[in-house]
């Protein structure tokens, strides 16, 4: 009995399969496959020679690597993913200046809220906890969201994985630590600044 052998793309699960002879089963090519201990193209010359010793007639095309056949099968998954990762990226940087945005706008508008607050007792780490906790509740909803359609498109994502599962419990853990840790910096920074509003100056602010 043979192991799999996956002779229709990397992706594709190995099908039931019988080998036959050539003369049952005459093909227009052939493939020949060589496992060497040396460098696989230095034997390209004495396979040629061999072949044609056997057979003149017989044409000896596309020799190349297993390396080399594997890579250009995977070029287009490994281009697509690629690409979805720049894409992803730059989604993140634009969730990142955008929650950013949002909250320095917040703290902006709330800066006699917080000179009042501040004015009555509560201190740089009560505001800082304040502010940090409403930006943290909109991370948390986006994180949710986002991880209900990581699931749901698993599907797609796993045609561009080889060897590799869509549903990675370290991946996905390791993504929601990502986007956690860059969500509370983005809500962090305009907090920071909350925290330090004087509340002299903050109550005369129009």
């Amino acid at each position: 009995m043979l192991g799999d052998v996956k002779d229709v793309s990397l992706a594709a699960a190995p099908a039931p399969a019988i080998y036959l002879a050539f003369p049952q089963l005459p093909w227009t090519y052939l493939h020949l496959s060589l496992r060497t201990a040396v460098s696989p193209m230095s034997l390209a010359a004495a396979v040629r020679r061999q072949i044609s010793a056997i057979d003149p007639d017989q044409p000896v095309t596309h020799v190349q690597t297993l390396a080399t056949l594997v890579a250009s099968a995977s070029a287009r998954p490994r281009f697509n993913t690629v690409l979805f990762a720049i894409f992803a990226a730059l989604a993140l940087a634009l969730a990142t200046v955008g929650i950013y945005g949002v909250m320095a706008a917040s703290v902006a508008q709330r800066t006699q809220e917080i000179g009042l607050r501040s004015a009555l007792g509560a201190s740089a780490a009560d505001t800082l906890r304040l502010v940090v906790g409403q930006g943290l509740r909109l991370v948390l909803a986006g994180l949710a969201l986002g991880l209900a359609a990581a699931l749901a498109l698993t599907r797609i994502v796993s045609s561009l994985l080889y060897q590799a599962s869509a549903l990675d419990p370290l991946a996905f853990g390791a993504s929601i630590v990502l986007f956690l840790s860059i969500g509370l910096l983005a809500c962090y920074l305009p907090a920071r600044r909350a925290a330090r509003v004087d509340p002299a100056v903050a109550l005369r602010c129009d």
